[in-house]
């Protein structure tokens, strides 16, 4: 049985990515990069769905126990196998880790108010309520005062501390498969998808939801570049237009992806919205500038210039160079 080396190199990534976040996931990453019977397994489906972060919670949704042994998971996929395919094909990784606003907000709190923001790929929206939150950035300093959840990452270089929440006035978003955050079986998926030994990540999540179910935001069903215009106009009926997305651009096409970021720099050119991208450096390359982004890290950028590494669930935020600069209208600069 022949090895498929694409996708050996995708789980190795992700064992990468999960190592000391995850040791299970870790561990079941690198296994299943160096398992044939397992990419036979994986080959009938569509390459985005053949995504770590999906299979292996498919395979808990179905019981496979985790965290847990590799041979546990293996036989879930085997013995359960037109349920966990299904599944797969069903459902998404729609994570939406609110503990990323602890890396966002500075970067939002930089753009003049009112903000009308737009999320692309939603999910649930629990990212639209920056303004929700208090938040440690140890050792720079904290913001308090919302009464929500606490939410901390880790600071390096010289981050601008915000001396206030976001003035959100409008928000609002799109995916491909809205989640209602009164449905039951979809938070519960949303639980599902958290890492098995991150229980205060689940404690998050579970803070997080109670959040957005007091103001249920409005999250349309479509593909991003259909919805993005509408969206966009109800935004700025209400303030300055922000169009954010985190851990969401990879789940595109390549095509896709470069389409993606050339609609983002032309409307920023034109002044129609601002723009502030948490992805991985491989997945808007150009954005990275040819820096060496460090293993597992996520690259923050503002208007298309790079602003920060953080960490993929927000647990760090590394600034880079000087604070974007205050301004009333066009793309922000790195001073």
């Amino acid at each position: 049985m022949e090895m498929d080396g694409e996708i050996a190199d995708r789980y190795r990534d992700f064992a990468a990515y999960a190592e000391g976040d995850s040791p299970c996931f870790a561990d079941w990453a690198l296994r299943v990069a160096d398992d044939p019977e397992v990419h036979a397994w994986l080959a009938d489906l569509p390459r985005i769905k053949q995504q770590a972060n999906l299979v292996f919670a498919a395979a808990r949704w179905h019981g496979a126990e985790a965290p847990g042994g590799y041979e546990g998971f293996k036989a879930v996929l085997f013995e359960r196998e037109a349920e966990v395919k299904e599944t797969i094909r069903q459902r998404a990784t729609q994570t939406n880790e609110v503990g990323r606003l602890a890396t966002l907000t500075p970067v939002f709190a930089t753009i003049p108010g009112p903000l009308g923001l737009v999320e692309v790929g939603a999910s649930a929206g629990l990212c639209l309520f920056p303004d929700r939150y208090d938040y440690a950035w140890p050792p720079r300093g904290e913001l308090r005062g919302s009464g929500g959840p606490t939410l901390t990452a880790t600071a390096t270089g010289p981050m601008p501390v915000p001396a206030s929440h976001p003035d959100v006035a409008w928000r609002g978003g799109a995916d491909l498969n809205p989640l209602d955050v009164e449905d039951e079986d979809a938070m519960a998926w949303l639980e599902n998808l958290v890492w098995p030994e991150q229980d205060e990540r689940r404690e998050r999540l579970r803070q997080a939801i109670a959040v957005a179910r007091t103001d249920p935001p409005q999250v349309v069903r479509g593909d991003l570049f259909d919805a993005l215009p509408r969206l966009l106009r109800e935004a700025g009926r209400h303030g300055t237009p922000v169009v954010f997305h985190s851990a969401v651009v990879a789940y595109l096409e390549d095509d896709d992806r470069e389409r993606f970021d050339e609609l983002m720099t032309g409307l920023v050119a034109d002044g129609a919205c601002r723009w502030v991208s948490n992805e991985a450096p491989q997945v808007l390359p150009r954005l990275a500038g040819g820096r060496r982004v460090p293993a597992g890290r996520f690259l923050l950028a503002l208007d298309g210039q790079a602003a920060a590494y953080t960490h993929g669930h927000g647990h760090a935020i590394d600034w880079l160079f000087g604070a974007p600069t205050r301004v009333s209208e066009g793309p922000a600069r790195l001073t």
